[in-house]
């Protein structure tokens, strides 16, 4: 199927998908004429690529993790013996993310409750 097509199966733009290409995660077969052929599997990538990148994985880590999962009904599978501890890795990096944004939701916090009744905005 051609971009336009893959546009409409999946719901994500022609930008992405191209980007999705340039970092890896995507292959679509080339005609000499340039235009990009994806394949039914493609779809099914696309997919994994959104849950992946929703589960808050950057591109990089998920070019790794891709060819490692399958589908199993409606979650992802790891199939590599790697994988878990890697998967484990972005957890705690996501994890320390999350208690960092917490502090410092905790200080403006602070600094909104300090301002003068009169102070709105």
């Amino acid at each position: 199927m051609r971009i336009g097509e893959m546009v409409r199966r999946t719901g994500v733009s022609e930008r992405l998908l191209r980007y999705y290409e340039e970092q890896g995660l995507l292959a679509p077969e080339r005609l000499p004429s340039g235009y990009r052929v994806y394949r039914e599997a493609d779809v099914d990538a696309v997919r994994r690529i959104r849950a992946l990148l929703t589960a808050g994985l950057p591109t990089a880590v998920i070019a790794r993790v891709l060819p490692c999962v399958r589908d199993d009904g409606e979650r992802l599978v790891p199939t590599c013996s790697t994988l878990v501890a890697q998967l484990r890795r972005e957890r705690e990096r996501i994890t320390s993310v999350i208690e960092q944004l917490q502090v410092s939701r905790g200080m403006l916090d602070e600094v909104i409750d300090a301002a003068p009744q009169g102070v709105v905005g």
